[in-house]
């Protein structure tokens, strides 16, 4: 008996298809989940990741084949029949009630009842022990709103443990956290599955894979084409599969002639309101034709630095000169025509209205020169708003479709194609490769590589090494708002970068 094989089954999609129109989302997809074990699940966005677990949550009917239940055949037409049987689904987006307090969301929708009402004691007290259970000590009276992004995170397992649970599908469930709420996450994973429940973890993050999950499946294009053991491979199997080809071609990196320097940095300073630094005294450069990364943890002050440089920081300090001109407003619409533009790190949030079409979001930077006396001009929105969405690849029929019903990469382009409109000089991108997979990672490189060979400056961060390694020419780390050291692609040495990133070796300021 291989690694594979061993194990009970608890479920098992047979041969599942499914058919929208003329495309095929899945195509005899066999997917096995063991009792007990964390069920990886890998594939490009468009794989067919979402319509399978779709599937296994009730919420989508296959086209054909079959779900088998502890050997039964089972039909789960809707999410409450597969909540019936144990099958719970925990989203990306986590569906939580913010203005409600964590007992009120761990039984929203299943409350605990008496005749004279809600039994909110009751609820109190079961929410703390699921609470404990996982290890954590929040008080079920607080406000969901205002924990962090892990602890909602938490509480979402909980709403799920509240109810009877023998599957739990997690969806990206780490996109948003830093690195202490991955591991406290990790340590609820392990808890639930000594406790033999099948964890079905989804994840862009192949490092987390690798150090979570027991066995893993691979998809690509709505197919089934690998699936394996954990303690059998490596990143890179895993990564080969869902491209169809040797993820050292994943960053192939050009040479291009560097130019004068586009942007200067010098003193940037930003206070925390407690009065320590975000950011301490920052100087750098970058020129024209340049990829710089800036290699940082969760809290180093990355962000804080891309903000600043865009004028979302107005308490901050120094000077920013961007093509031999100093910068003097802070207002992110001068920095804007100055030739700053922002990837930012939630494109969802902060680079996207997700109402609006891919034309709209595309041109909402750009409207002052899409319109005369106060009307817009159609035409022009269309032609600029097409000619650039080519420009970056954007996969889309018509771009009057929503922003929304494009994949996660798809989306991340049409920021960059509403960057590329306002003619920018330098490109900042906050973390851009988070959320989106492999082959949309290989294709916005590419944007970039060409962008830079057209003589913009970029400047780009990522907590992930391999990222900046593969990425950029100049690697600068950053840890406690300092940059603490700088490499350029030749020299470049993962464990010199991690040491200069820890925030502990970092000697005190005079």
């Amino acid at each position: 008996m291989t690694a594979l094989q061993a194990g009970s089954v608890v479920l098992r999609a047979e041969g599942i298809s499914k058919v929208y129109g003329s495309t095929l989302a899945l195509h005899g997809v066999d997917f096995t989940l063991y009792r007990g074990k964390v069920n990886a699940l890998a594939g490009e966005n468009g794989a067919g990741k979402s319509t399978l677990m779709g599937i296994l949550a009730g919420a989508i009917q296959p086209t054909a084949g079959r779900i088998v239940i502890d050997g039964e055949a089972v039909e789960l037409d809707s999410p409450r029949t597969a909540g019936d049987r144990g099958i719970r689904l925990i989203h990306q987006e986590l569906l939580l009630f913010p203005n409600l307090s964590v007992s009120e969301n761990i039984f929203a929708g299943c409350e605990l009842r008496s005749a004279a009402g809600v039994r909110l004691r009751e609820q109190e007290r079961r929410s703390a022990v699921l609470l404990e259970q996982l290890g954590q000590r929040i008080n079920p009276r607080t406000v969901v709103g205002d924990l962090p992004v892990g602890l909602q995170q938490v509480v979402a397992i909980c709403k799920a443990l509240a109810q009877e649970v023998r599957v739990l599908i997690m969806d990206e469930p780490t996109s948003a956290l830093s690195a202490r709420e991955v591991e406290s996450l990790f340590s609820v994973v392990r808890g639930l599955v000594a406790s033999n429940v099948a964890v079905v973890y989804i994840s862009h993050r192949l490092e987390e894979i690798i150090e979570i999950g027991d066995f893993v499946t691979v998809l690509r294009d709505g197919r089934l084409v690998a699936e394996a053991a954990v303690p059998d491979i490596d990143a890179h199997w895993i990564i080969e599969r869902m491209i169809g080809h040797d993820p050292e071609t994943l960053f192939p990196h050009e040479s291009r002639p560097v130019g004068a320097a586009l942007l200067e940095v010098s003193d940037v300073s930003l206070l925390r309101p407690g009065g320590n630094h975000r950011l301490d005294r920052v100087r750098f450069s970058v020129a024209a034709g340049e990829i710089v990364g800036l290699y940082g943890l969760m809290g180093a002050g990355r962000t804080e630095l891309l903000e600043t440089l865009v004028g979302l920081q107005p308490r901050a300090s120094g000077q920013v000169v961007v093509d031999g001109a100093h910068v003097e407003h802070k207002s992110v619409g001068e920095r804007i025509s100055r030739g700053l533009f922002l990837v930012p790190e939630d494109r969802q949030r902060g680079g996207l209205v997700q109402s609006l079409s891919v034309k709209q979001n595309i041109s909402l930077a750009s409207l002052d020169s899409l319109q005369t006396f106060g009307s817009l001009l159609g035409r022009r929105e269309v032609s600029n708003a097409n000619r650039v969405a080519t420009a970056v690849g954007v996969k889309v029929a018509d771009i009057d479709f929503p922003v929304t019903s494009l994949s996660g990469g798809n989306q991340q382009k049409v920021v960059v194609a509403k960057a590329l409109l306002t003619d920018p000089k330098v490109l900042l991108m906050d973390d851009p490769m988070r959320g989106i997979d492999v082959g949309a990672k290989t294709e916005l490189y590419r944007i970039m590589q060409r962008l830079a060979k057209q003589g913009m400056a970029i400047l780009f961060t990522s907590s992930d090494l391999t990222e900046v390694l593969g990425m950029a020419d100049r690697i600068m780390v950053i840890a406690s708002g300092r940059i603490t050291g700088e490499f350029s692609r030749a020299e470049a040495d993962a464990q010199a970068i991690v040491a200069a990133a820890n925030p502990r070796a970092i000697p005190q300021a005079a």
